[in-house]
């Protein structure tokens, strides 16, 4: 045998020892219980509770929104969107997803399908509390994804439309291979190891005093578990595979400046976006915006079009960032 044979039989025995190990999902047994929306927490099916805040108009409102937060983030994300809305006569709530914010087992992940089961029975019990107002749902990143996930299986009649703000979209079919391999043999072999994104170098948003802030506020995740990513990426393959079924009513909005959930994955998805009910899409594409585009500098402008969006369906954006809105992708 050749001393390269003998180092390639050595690396493959060491990783077949290695892999021994898998990513450590936190399952709380089969979702078999009842639902129950208290004033601050909701009970899910599997028995578990879900911290949530809302923001409600003192008339009956307008429209009802529920947002869905980002990977590593928590239900505050929606906090100035939601006041903004609010005035206009919307009332918002946003869940803390399992794992994150206040809930217990933090920085843990769950089966994938339990953040789409939580996704749709809240929506539900929010739209029995506010029955005959249109109710939509909004996923910034993560959250993003488990809106497609959702909105892809037809079955959740009481949401009326969808709203994506730089939805997680970056799959392993758009991954090159060695970060793949990387992502499968990290997530098989250290998955418990806690990793931050320091020295990537990356800008989330130009609102620097909000970064600043989130690096302080102690219930947003700093370091995360590779199986929590390893999660992440696999919420993310069902969001991709979800992207040819999306036909209702939807809003899309990037930023040009993304540097998290890039133009090429996010390309990919509108691409696979189905023919019937475009009519129903409107992408808007912020030239100047990042991957935070709810929390940026500019992030009023995003909450009027969504706002204009929800009042008058089918006319074109007060920004104007639905006009030629693909071409502003990069290539």
């Amino acid at each position: 045998m050749t001393r390269l044979k003998r180092r390639l039989f050595v690396l493959f025995a060491l990783l077949l020892a290695l892999t021994g190990c898998a990513p450590l999902i936190v399952d709380p047994g089969p979702p078999a219980g009842a639902t129950t929306l208290y004033p601050s927490h909701f009970w899910t099916r599997d028995q578990i509770s879900l911290s949530y805040r809302s923001w409600l108009p003192d008339e009956k409102p307008k429209a009802v929104i529920v947002a869905l937060h980002g990977f590593n983030d928590y239900s505050a994300f929606f906090d100035k969107p939601a006041e903004y809305l609010k005035q206009l006569g919307a009332a918002s709530y946003a869940l803390d997803q399992r794992g994150f914010g206040a809930n217990g087992f933090r920085g843990r992940w769950f089966p994938g399908d339990r953040y789409k089961m939580d996704a749709r029975d809240f929506t539900k019990a929010v739209a029995e509390k506010h029955p005959g107002v249109p109710l939509y749902i909004l996923g910034e990143s993560m959250g993003g994804a488990v809106t497609m996930a959702v909105m892809a299986g037809h079955d959740t009649p009481w949401i009326t439309g969808a709203i994506l703000a730089a939805p997680a979209v970056w799959a392993r079919e758009t991954m090159p291979l060695y970060q793949r391999l990387t992502l499968w043999l990290s997530a098989h072999t250290i998955p418990a190891v806690p990793l931050s994104g320091r020295g990537l170098k990356i800008k989330p948003s130009d609102n620097i005093e909000m970064l600043i802030q989130l690096g302080r506020d102690p219930l947003v995740i700093k370091g995360t578990r590779v199986d929590a990513i390893n999660g992440l990426v696999d919420l993310m393959d069902d969001a991709m595979s979800a992207s040819g079924h999306l036909d209702g009513r939807m809003l899309i909005l990037y930023g040009g400046l993304d540097e998290i959930i890039t133009s090429g994955p996010t390309k990919t998805m509108l691409d696979r976006l189905p023919k019937e009910g475009q009519e129903k899409r409107t992408l808007a594409v912020y030239p100047s915006g990042y991957h935070m585009l709810l929390r940026d500098l500019e992030a009023e402008t995003v909450w009027n079009d969504i706002r204009h969006w929800l009042e008058s369906p089918g006319t074109s954006l007060p920004s104007g960032a639905d006009r030629d809105a693909a071409t502003h992708l990069k290539p």
